[in-house]
C-alpha cells in the first residue's frame, strides 16, 4: 500500500492561491533548485533530510516535487513511512509546474 497520493499541478496552483498551510519539498539537485523552484519550497537532500523530518509538522500536507514526477513518488512513499499524514507526489514534477507558469 502506498503512503502517498498523486497531486496535479492545477491542484497545487489552487492550493497555493488559497493560502493553505502546506509544506513543499523539492528533491532536485541544488543547482536545479537554485535556477527555479515552486515558491515556498524547501530543497530536500540527504544532508538535511533528518532535520527536516524532525522539525516538520507531520499533520500538515506535504507535497514532494522532483524533475518530472517520477522520483518524487519514491520520496513521498518514504516520507509517508516517516509519519507524515498527508503526502503527495506532484505529477509532472517541476517541469509541469514551470510550464503551467510560463
Amino acid at each position: 500500500m502506498s503512503n502517498f497520493q498523486h497531486f496535479s499541478v492545477n491542484q497545487l496552483i489552487q492550493l497555493s492561491e488559497s493560502n493553505a498551510d502546506i509544506q513543499i519539498v523539492d528533491i532536485r539537485d541544488a543547482a536545479s533548485f537554485a535556477s527555479g523552484h515552486v515558491e515556498g519550497s524547501v530543497n530536500l537532500n540527504n544532508e538535511n533530510l533528518a532535520s527536516f523530518v524532525a522539525e516538520a509538522d507531520m499533520d500538515q500536507p506535504l507535497i514532494v516535487v522532483c524533475y518530472h514526477g517520477i522520483s518524487s513518488q519514491g520520496a513521498a512513499q518514504y516520507l509517508g513511512e516517516q509519519g507524515f499524514d498527508d503526502v503527495y507526489s506532484l505529477d509532472g514534477g517541476y517541469q509541469a509546474w514551470h510550464e503551467a507558469h510560463a
